[in-house]
């Protein structure tokens, strides 16, 4: 006999509870909204969760509501310049991220008329989506009874059931109670509703317990182990990489920069050109002989499997054609929002010294 009250009865509960609390999102479908017949838009489901990987909802709302007016839907994406999205993507990391981004929406345009598949699998075929994301869209855009998992919906199941399993061993027991907890109706406002409560209420630090739709039945509350759940591996420690960046500018202006490599970490993106980043002392590999200065301070950026750590080297840019796999900038044309963090880093201490 099950220990929690029954499934329809738990959901019941919660959408109850979604219906008065549920959070105002860009990218959402209110629920009163979503019951008097809207749909939600398949486009900016796929796209705020891919945008929502590993990033907060407060750093991405600017970003989404950039995308969707430049972007409104999901041709006039697959039609854009590569170096468009990428420059609009600076500051959300997981640059590879933005460059699947522009693949799927490609496919969905060509391969699919422009709409995004109902069929689960056929959502699964696409560029850069995952198990998750194709049960976010299912869910929340088309309503199937896919069950979501995020991060705060592992921290709900976990507290809910009690399940003292580290991560990410205890990844297949949580998805099993989250589908017994699924249901058959109103799955999309559930998936976002469990979402909520997480996000919300059953925060990862004092999670406020008094005020839960969930609170009799939670057995992790019950045993007062639901601060410390879910428990997780220790993290490893990050290796620290160092590099050196050459920044050069010519006498009108002109920068020297160099289009990374579309593989790789920030792949696609502009940048200084460098040496390679790496846990020895950084090896010196101007891009053409100068007298080159080091600058004063240093660049610090953490990436998710590795700290970073910049010298910045400067010299003036002489006249003439730009070094073999490199490009010149003229200094009308450059935009510093189009490079990616750590390189804008380089440049705004750079500006700073140059001042």
């Amino acid at each position: 006999m099950r220990d929690t009250a029954p499934e329809p009865a738990l959901s019941t509960q919660l959408l109850e509870w979604y219906d008065h609390h549920a959070r105002d999102l860009p990218w959402r479908v209110a629920p009163a909204d979503r019951q008097a017949g809207m749909v939600p838009d398949p486009y900016r489901v796929w796209l705020s969760e891919v945008m929502l990987q590993q990033t907060t909802v407060a750093a991405v709302r600017d970003y989404f509501h950039r995308f969707t007016s430049r972007w409104p839907t999901v041709q006039a994406l697959a039609a854009a310049e590569d170096a468009d999205v990428m420059g609009e993507w600076a500051g959300l990391g997981y640059y590879a991220r933005a460059r699947n981004l522009l693949k799927c929406a490609r496919a969905v345009s060509a391969d699919h008329g422009g709409v995004f598949p109902l069929d689960h699998d056929a959502l699964l075929s696409l560029p850069g989506i995952g198990p998750y994301t194709a049960a976010a869209i299912s869910a929340i855009a088309f309503d199937a009874p896919e069950v979501v998992m995020d991060g705060n919906v592992e921290r709900v199941m976990a507290r809910m059931f009690d399940i003292h399993t580290p991560l990410p061993d205890a990844k297949p027991e949580l998805k099993a109670r989250a589908a017994e907890l699924t249901p058959q109706d109103r799955p999309g406002d559930y998936a976002q509703a469990v979402m909520d409560l997480g996000a919300t209420i059953c925060s990862p630090k004092s999670p406020a317990c008094g005020i839960c739709p969930w609170r009799d039945p939670c057995r992790a509350r019950a045993a007062g182990t639901a601060p410390e759940l879910p428990k997780k591996q220790p993290k490893k420690a990050k290796p620290v990489r160092r590099g050196v960046a050459y920044l050069a500018q010519r006498a009108d202006g002109a920068l020297l920069l160099e289009r990374r490599p579309d593989s790789g970490l920030l792949g696609g993106m502009l940048g200084w050109p460098g040496s390679p980043w790496a846990e020895s002392p950084a090896a010196d590999c101007p891009p053409f002989p100068a007298d080159w200065q080091v600058l004063p301070g240093e660049v610090r950026h953490t990436f998710t499997h590795f700290h970073l750590i910049l010298t910045l080297k400067t010299a003036p840019l002489p006249d003439g054609p730009a070094p073999e796999g490199l490009l010149i900038v003229k200094r009308h044309d450059f935009r510093p929002s189009d490079l990616p963090t750590v390189m804008r880093k380089a440049y705004d201490l750079w500006r700073g010294g140059a001042e």
